[in-house]
């Protein structure tokens, strides 16, 4: 395994990584220092999260496939923190009530903003399909085999009994969802992302403030 010494700068820097859906037919999430924390089917509906910083450590990044409760299967790319620190968190997802006569409704939730401690996560697991944003990573390996990965949060998401049925034993399947990276450290700011879903063994959100809001788009959605 090679190394990469320094920091490593991509700007605008988006990446998604499509693993093979015939090698991956149930998968999950598993968190919190290789313990099942967390298992769900998802939902199927996409949300956007923003953040002006995130500060994460034992950064680690691999493709693999979100499971709806109706079996329709989605690629995304997992990013995988043992800790991170978040500041000015939006988080929005948007629902159409049009059957009851309420047309869309975005349900809106910021924290870690002015005046407040940053947003803290352990183990915290994004599965998503688009990002955007100016990253840093320290000590970085790209190309890693997605099975050698360390650290707790990707550990504990190997030991998902959907991993298992999928073949790939107590690790993560080589070559079906073999590619991945690696870093000691993340820094991202500028953050845009749109997400499947997100595990955390952890989630710390000071300042906390949720609210409603009829219809969707600019001022309501968090981009």
């Amino acid at each position: 395994m090679s190394k990469t010494y320094g920091k490593t700068r991509w700007k605008r820097f988006a990446l998604v990584m499509v693993p093979s859906i015939a090698a991956t037919a149930a998968v999950g999430f598993s968190i919190a220092n290789s313990a099942l924390a967390a298992s769900f089917s998802i939902s199927g509906q996409q949300f956007k999260v923003s953040t002006d910083h995130l500060s994460g450590k034992n950064f680690a990044q691999f493709g693999t496939v979100d499971i709806e409760a109706n079996g329709t299967p989605h690629p995304v790319a997992v990013s995988a923190f043992d800790s991170a620190d978040i500041t000015n968190l939006c988080q929005s997802v948007v629902t159409d009530l049009s059957k009851f006569g309420l047309g869309k409704i975005t349900l809106q939730l910021h924290a870690g903003g002015t005046g407040s401690k940053p947003v803290h996560a352990d183990n915290l697991l994004i599965d998503l399909e688009q990002l955007k944003a100016d990253a840093t990573f320290t000590n970085i390996n790209i190309g890693q085999d997605a099975s050698t990965l360390k650290g707790t949060a990707t550990q504990g998401w190997k030991t998902h009994p959907g991993v298992q049925q999928a073949g790939g034993g107590a690790g993560l399947p080589t070559g079906a969802m073999g590619f991945a990276q690696a870093a000691d450290g993340a820094d991202l700011s500028g953050v845009q992302q749109t997400a499947r879903a997100t595990s955390a063994g952890n989630f710390v959100l000071n300042g906390l403030n949720l609210s409603l809001k009829h219809g969707d788009g600019p001022g309501n959605e968090c981009f």
